[in-house]
């Protein structure tokens, strides 16, 4: 009867056997049954942990030389004091089985405590032996990158931000095209109403629906209200003393021809008529006497006489 051993050595020749046979042999052994289901199944086998804490401790041991404190700078200590569970009543958790490993909470803060214990005992220390725990103002370490990988990185970061604000300006300029073209909007709107306004202030003076030309002094006005003009022409009401005489002796504006033509009224309107302007007799300039003749101017050689007489 074989023994346990020479099982298992049988049992590893015929494996490594199968794992040698061709995809060729494998089929046919497929066809013919031979290959059961399972077979060829890859089984972990489970590994055996072994805490050898005696070999820890001797290689521990072996590892250790009697080395002064500065030289080997290590601390170990238990975690400081919870300070906000012995305000808040809490007992504190402890190394004893009471803290709970799989808490991510609670782990975290027994390392963070455990750090500032380590800190106010190493201090001491470290000031003990004259090590400077600070950094000097003029202290220059290399970095760990390089200089031209330092270089790209700025120069990709100069890159990101110029295209950041060629973004920015362009963004600018279409509001700026939007605002420009609304404004440039009103105005026109603002002039056609003008325009139109004014037209129709030119038709209804036209027509004799009004008298007034304050619409041709419009943009001035507007002008000298927009620079401030003076006082005096903003109280001004009415127009003044010289154009009222003018505007009485000439007349303000309006149709010039055609005042003198013949209506209906001036044609029965004889208030006017002198008989005896009328049907006066004689010359154009001459003189009359009392008998109606009219005085003949003298002679020249009688009026040298004349002449010579006085």
């Amino acid at each position: 009867m074989e023994s346990a051993d020479e099982e298992s050595i049988h049992s590893q020749d015929s494996e490594e056997e199968n794992s040698n046979l061709s995809d060729g042999e494998l089929q046919e052994a497929l066809a013919k049954g031979l290959l059961k289901p399972g077979m060829n199944v890859l089984v972990d086998k489970t590994k055996k942990s072994v805490n050898n804490v005696e070999g820890l401790k001797q290689c521990l041991a072996d590892l250790h030389k009697d080395l002064p404190w500065v030289e080997r700078l290590d601390v170990t200590n238990l975690p400081a004091e919870d300070a906000l569970s012995k305000v808040e009543g809490k007992v504190p958790a402890t190394t004893n089985g009471e803290l709970d490993a799989d808490d991510d909470f609670q782990r975290e803060m027994f390392f963070y405590r455990q750090a500032q214990a380590t800190v106010l005992e190493a201090l001491p220390l470290l000031s003990k032996h004259d090590i400077a725990t600070k950094r000097p103002d003029d202290y220059f370490a290399e970095m760990a990158k390089s200089d031209q990988q330092m270089q790209k990185i700025r120069q990709k970061l100069i890159s990101k931000q110029m295209i950041l604000e060629k973004s920015e300006k362009a963004k600018k300029l279409r509001e700026q095209r939007k605002f420009g073209k609304k404004v440039q909007i009103e105005v026109i709107q603002k002039r056609q109403k003008e325009k139109k306004a004014m037209m129709s202030a030119v038709k209804k003076y036209q027509k004799g629906m009004t008298d007034k030309l304050d619409f041709l002094e419009g943009d001035q006005k507007a002008g000298n209200d927009s620079f401030g003009g003076s006082k005096k022409a903003l109280n001004k009401k009415g127009p003044s003393a010289k154009r009222k005489f003018k505007d009485q002796k000439f007349g303000f504006g309006g149709k010039k021809s055609g005042k003198k033509w013949n209506t209906k009224e001036s044609y029965n309107d004889v208030s006017s008529f002198r008989a005896k302007q009328a049907n006066a007799k004689g010359g154009k300039g001459g003189k009359k006497g009392k008998g109606g003749k009219q005085n003949k101017r003298p002679g020249k050689s009688v009026r040298k006489k004349m002449k010579g007489r006085s």
